[in-house]
């Protein structure tokens, strides 16, 4: 159960309630948004065939190229190049013919820096040709690959979200809904109610951050097209969901001149925006943190778990383990785990009772679990399988996600990112009966000013209150 406070959530419970934030389409709907329901399974990546296709040609060139250390090297340096232009992350109208410079210039610099760092004893004329043969290799191998990839797209295209509900984002949208050889349908445009329904091309229309959180959650939504000048918060908003943004304008001067055109989507010039390496270099090392603590954790405190397992099984009997569904990124449910400190009356009374903290069923046993923390143990499982991170907004029930999320602004941005063990609103001081208003602003805060010294910062402190006996007050 959880320790959560209350303070802030019964005293805006008088909050007036919000015009609905969906209107419904006149017609037929390509496809719903459902801000409901099970998660949908998530389409294969579109840069997947175009990854194979490079390294089948790397796997062609060494077994081609005579034996030695470079043959190796070059390819794995190609694919990083690669990888770091945004090749594998392709536009819709992308070709080989469009990214042979690119490869042509990846190529040159991976084999020359591997013979450089190997020094290769390769003439000119010996490095010019292998550098050709594997640019010639590449590119024949990703036209395959692009050519299966728009196939793939054509047969599933993927859903994706126009912002813009004015004439333009229907505009856009109905050009995605007619040409189905871009791979992408709309399935609802973002923005203010417009004056007019939408015409052109009749879908929902999301004008709050908790639609669009359910559409890219639970509605299977990976890409967003930007039919309007960006707005800095909301394309943030979508790189924390993993989502791939791109702006479509039919006039080229009005797309940022610094952003690089990658085609056009039936006349409208299409050019991605990516978010910056710091944040997608931050994503992988924040799973690499969790998995190395939690693997080390986990296999350091075993002994101290069989021990809270036996103390829980002597003192409140069989069921050591209390599983319960709580909301993680993006909305999806999962089952945490604790240590069983009460047993609850039935299922009703453990998905929708706030604080157990002076209940009196709880034993010895159970409030030293408690007010030690060791009770959240088991979640370090939770972190290894990636349900959950070190660090994070802690998660809640189904039940108060949807009371809160209505009751207070911001509290449903929480969910951009993985749920925590801890998180800076419990250093904070914010653990047990407080306030979820300022839970809220102190994660959101935590969400945009996120470093990964951070995270190590609030994994020691909160090891350091843990041996002050501050939890599950």
């Amino acid at each position: 159960m959880t320790s959560a406070g209350m303070t802030g959530a019964s005293g805006a419970a008088t909050a007036p309630a919000r015009p609905a934030s969906v209107i419904p389409p006149r017609g037929p709907l390509p496809a719903p948004v459902r801000p409901r329901g099970p998660r949908a399974p998530r389409r294969p990546r579109p840069g997947a065939p175009l990854l194979a296709a490079d390294v089948l040609a790397a796997a062609a060139v060494v077994l081609a190229v005579p034996a030695g250390p470079a043959p190796f090297l070059a390819p794995a340096l190609l694919l990083g190049l690669n990888g770091a232009a945004g090749l594998y992350r392709p536009a819709p109208t992308a070709t080989a013919l469009d990214e042979l410079p690119r490869l042509l210039g990846h190529a040159a610099l991976a084999w020359c820096a591997a013979e450089i760092l190997l020094a290769g004893a390769r003439s000119p004329a010996a490095l010019l040709l292998l550098i050709a043969a594997h640019t010639a290799l590449a590119a024949a191998a990703r036209a395959a690959g692009h050519l299966a990839r728009r196939r793939a797209a054509r047969a599933r295209p993927a859903p994706v979200l126009v912002v813009g509900t004015g004439r333009a984002g229907q505009r856009v949208a109905a050009v995605l809904a007619q040409r189905p050889e871009y791979g992408m349908r709309p399935v609802g445009l973002v923005g203010p109610v417009p004056q007019r329904l939408p015409e052109l091309c009749p879908l929902p229309v999301l004008t709050s951050r908790r639609d669009i959180s359910g559409a890219v959650g639970r509605g299977g939504v990976r890409d967003v097209v930007f039919a309007r000048p960006p707005q800095d918060a909301l394309v943030r908003l979508f790189w924390a969901r993993g989502c791939t943004v791109w702006l479509m304008a039919a006039d080229p001067a009005a797309a940022p001149g610094a952003l690089r055109p990658v085609g056009h989507v039936w006349g409208f010039v299409c050019r991605r925006l990516a978010p910056p390496p710091r944040r997608r270099a931050g994503r992988v090392a924040k799973r690499a943190l969790d998995i190395a603590v939690a693997g080390l954790a986990l296999a350091a405190v075993a002994p101290l778990l069989g021990l809270c397992a036996l103390a829980v099984r002597l003192s409140d009997g069989p069921g050591v383990l209390f599983r319960q569904v709580r909301i993680g990124e993006d909305g999806r449910p999962f089952v945490m785990l604790k240590f069983r400190t009460l047993r609850p009356t039935d299922e009703s009374e453990a998905a929708t009772r706030w604080s157990i903290a002076d209940d009196r069923r709880i034993s010895p046993v159970g409030r030293l679990l408690r007010r030690s923390s060791l009770d959240e143990l088991p979640q370090l499982w939770n972190v290894l399988r990636g349900d959950m991170s070190l660090v994070g907004p802690r998660p809640e029930r189904p039940h108060f996600v949807e009371r809160f999320s209505r009751i207070h602004p911001g509290y449903a941005d929480r969910h951009r990112v993985p749920v925590g063990l801890t998180g800076l609103a419990q250093i904070s001081g914010l653990r047990g009966d407080t306030s979820i208003e300022d839970r809220t602003r102190f994660d959101n805060l935590y969400i945009e000013t996120w470093s990964l010294w951070q995270d190590v910062v609030i994994v020691l402190r909160t090891t350091t209150a843990c041996f002050r006996f501050g939890g599950g007050r």
